[in-house]
């Protein structure tokens, strides 16, 4: 069915609940009805301005649990596909829009971290006349959307125009520059910075803490994501983990390795695995295969110990999952791939001043303020990995809060 048709079949619903459950509501029936009427440009200002990363949040947002999930016609057939309509007019819109800074209202802001959060603040600030330098540790900008979602999920050429539009609004993008190392936080302030939004994400990945986990064919799917090709992969590949960073680490070994048998392994069965549904269908299509139900014991050269879990459903409908210590068997693994979660590094961790949480990430108060007063922080480095949409979500609501104490200090 194609996007006109898609349009059409809309009910453009006077309380649409695609919108509702979109974390940064997307007024969805006033962009179907400009694409209807032929207002493409229309349509996509309405996009940008709602939320200027649409174009890559159309494609990697997890749309069964927002607005496709949520659609009245999925109740009694098929919901409509918006974020392909979204897709379409985002890009046509982010090719031919030609973005001017407005007047410079004087105040300096620093974000820290260009991922989506510190993209979408760039954006943000720069359109209402800030003057915003981007700091980020690596060399171009993207973060998790370029270094953590493969190519053919994400094309990065689409990452790459964002970089056009920064430089458009005059927003200065400080590459290879790791704030907490020659450069700590407050720094930023004795060179005029007002303000300080940290968007560092969690780039640091979770270890499982066992026997083997150094080995040399073991290595961590925010690695290997960052660059697959530096790996040689063996005939038998196992990523242990459960979430979309598995499967997407699964889906690129079989691109890098053709021939090769790759298993996902975790200690849950399919119901309870937090990838969605499209990824993990994704992944069987690719050929990735799945071993449920099995707890890492011990990593060796050739093979992964591992034991059998039980599932238990409670009476209160509660699930719980205990290991079977007698049943325990081989998996054969010539190299051995660890998704099990994240967290953060960079400015957070070098700059003493700033509250942690006990898991490590930023505390932060109800309003986005860290223990050093102008540092404010979003995104996953607060929250623990979220979705891209989450970290945007998020990022909005900071900037509020940081146009209201640059306008108050």
């Amino acid at each position: 069915m194609s996007i006109l048709d898609e349009g059409i079949r809309c009910l453009k619903c006077k309380k649409p609940r695609c919108s509702q459950f979109c974390p940064v509501s997307t007024p969805i029936p006033d962009v179907v009805n400009n694409f209807l009427e032929g207002n493409i440009m229309e349509a996509g200002r309405i996009l940008f301005e709602n939320n200027p990363l649409s174009a890559i949040t159309s494609v990697v947002c997890p749309h069964e649990n927002n607005c496709y999930g949520h659609c009245v016609l999925g109740a009694k057939g098929a919901p409509i596909e918006f974020y392909k309509i979204e897709q379409y007019i985002s890009q046509l819109y982010l090719d031919a829009v030609k973005l001017t800074p407005p007047p410079s209202n004087g105040i300096r802001v620093a974000v820290i971290g260009a991922g989506p959060a510190g993209i979408y603040a760039s954006i943000r600030l720069a359109l209402k006349g800030y003057y915003v330098t981007l700091f980020e540790s690596k060399e171009k900008i993207g973060g998790v959307l370029r270094f953590g979602i493969p190519d053919f999920r994400l094309p990065n050429t689409i990452v790459d125009k964002y970089a056009r539009i920064l430089n458009d609004l005059g927003v200065h993008f400080k590459p290879n520059t790791f704030v907490g190392a020659t450069t700590m936080l407050t720094d930023l302030f004795d060179d005029g910075y007002k303000a300080v939004f940290v968007a560092v994400g969690t780039a640091k990945p979770n270890r499982l803490g066992l026997l083997g986990e150094n080995l040399g064919h073991v290595c961590y799917a925010v690695d290997f994501l960052r660059s697959p090709l530096s790996y040689n992969l063996g005939k038998n590949i196992v990523v242990i983990g459960a979430g979309n960073v598995a499967v997407d680490a699964a889906r690129m070994a079989i691109r890098c390795a053709p021939g090769s048998d790759v298993i996902m392994m975790n200690n849950l069965d399919e119901e309870d695995m937090t990838g969605t549904k499209h990824e993990l269908e994704m992944a069987r299509i690719d050929g990735v295969k799945f071993v449920q139900l099995r707890s890492t014991l011990r990593i060796r050269e050739k093979d992964i110990l591992a034991v059998r879990v039980e599932k238990t459903v409670n009476e209160d409908g509660s699930k719980s999952y205990e290991e079977e210590m007698g049943n325990r068997e081989y998996i054969p693994a010539d190299n051995v791939i660890i998704a099990v979660g994240q967290g953060p590094q960079g400015a957070v961790l070098s700059e003493t001043k700033v509250t942690r949480t006990a898991r490590g990430l930023v505390d932060v108060d109800e309003e986005g303020n860290t223990s050093i007063p102008g540092v404010f922080a979003a995104g996953d480095v607060v929250t623990g990995p979220k979705t891209v949409v989450q970290a945007i979500a998020s990022a909005r609501e900071i900037c509020d809060r940081i146009e209201k104490y640059c306008e108050e200090n």
